[in-house]
C-alpha cells in the first residue's frame, strides 16, 4: 500500500482569548508546502498572536495545527521545526555573523566542515560574502535582517513565520529584502506565513493572500479574488498594477 503524501499544512479552529477579550475567533486555513501565504491586517487584529501560537510561544485555547498528519500543538516548540522571525532581527550580540548563522547547526552538532560549507553557501546567497567575521553591531539594519534570515533558513525549518520582518527598514532596503526573500523562498523551497500591514507588500510577497480583521481570517482562492473584494483596500485593479510596477516602492 503506497504511503500517504502529506503536502498541506492545516490549521483548524484556532481560538485564543486573553481574559474576556477574544483575540482569535476560530482561525482555519490550509497551506501547500513550498508556498507563501501573505496575511494582511492592521495592528491588533491578531496576526502576531496566531504566529506565536503556531511557533509554540503562546498556547491556543482551542484548535489544531497539523503537519504531515501530525498534531503540532502538542509538541514542544523546539521540536516543531517552526521558526518565528519578528521585525527585530534579535541576533546574538556576542557572536559574529558566521556564528550567528551557524548557531542552529552547532546545536545539532553538525561536523565542522559541514558547518563551514553550509554557512559559506548561505553567506553567498545572502549577499554577505566577506562579512562573516563582523559583529552584529557593525551591520546595517538590512544586513542584520539578512543574517536573521540565514540563521532561520539554514536549519531548513518546516514552516517559517515572518512577523512584519521589514517594517523597520527604509523604503529601498525594504524593497531589496522583499526581492531577497522571494529568491531564497525559491532556492530553499520554503513554506511560510508572511504577515504585514502593508497592502502592496502582501500582494508582492504572497503566493496566496489572506486578510485578517478582528481575529477573523479570510484566505482568498486567488490574487484576483482579493483584488476584487472591496474590503481588501485595493482601489482598483488598474491602480494596483500601476503602483506595483513603479520603481519607487512606495506603499499603495
Amino acid at each position: 500500500m503506497p504511503e500517504t503524501k502529506w503536502d498541506v499544512i492545516e490549521v483548524q479552529h484556532i481560538r485564543k482569548a486573553f481574559g474576556q477579550e477574544v483575540v482569535l475567533h476560530g482561525i482555519s486555513f490550509s497551506l501547500e508546502l513550498h508556498q507563501n501565504l501573505s496575511v494582511l491586517g492592521r495592528s491588533g487584529c491578531g496576526k502576531t498572536t496566531l504566529l506565536k501560537i503556531l511557533a509554540g510561544i503562546l498556547s491556543a485555547d482551542e484548535g489544531s495545527f497539523r503537519f504531515e498528519g501530525k498534531e503540532m500543538l502538542n509538541i514542544k516548540p523546539q521540536e516543531r521545526g517552526v521558526v518565528y522571525l519578528s521585525q527585530e532581527p534579535l541576533l546574538f550580540p556576542h557572536l559574529n555573523v558566521f556564528e550567528n548563522i551557524a548557531f542552529g547547526l552547532r546545536l545539532r552538532k553538525e561536523k565542522k566542515d559541514v558547518v563551514k560549507e553550509k554557512v559559506g553557501q548561505m553567506l553567498a546567497a545572502l549577499g554577505l560574502d566577506g562579512l562573516g567575521k563582523k559583529m552584529s553591531t557593525e551591520l546595517s539594519g538590512g544586513q542584520r535582517q539578512r543574517v536573521a534570515f540565514g540563521r532561520a533558513i539554514i536549519i531548513e525549518p518546516r514552516v517559517l513565520l515572518l512577523d512584519e520582518p521589514f517594517g523597520s527598514l527604509d523604503v529601498q532596503t525594504r524593497a531589496e529584502m522583499q526581492d531577497l526573500f522571494r529568491q531564497l523562498s525559491r532556492k530553499y523551497q520554503m513554506t511560510s506565513l508572511f504577515v504585514t500591514h502593508d497592502l502592496k507588500e502582501a500582494l508582492v510577497m504572497g503566493d496566496s493572500i489572506g486578510r485578517m480583521e478582528g481575529g477573523h481570517l479570510e484566505v482568498y482562492p486567488d490574487r484576483q479574488a482579493f483584488i476584487n473584494d472591496p474590503a481588501s483596500g485595493v482601489r482598483s485593479e488598474r491602480d494596483f498594477w500601476t503602483s506595483i510596477t513603479q520603481d519607487d516602492h512606495e506603499p499603495v
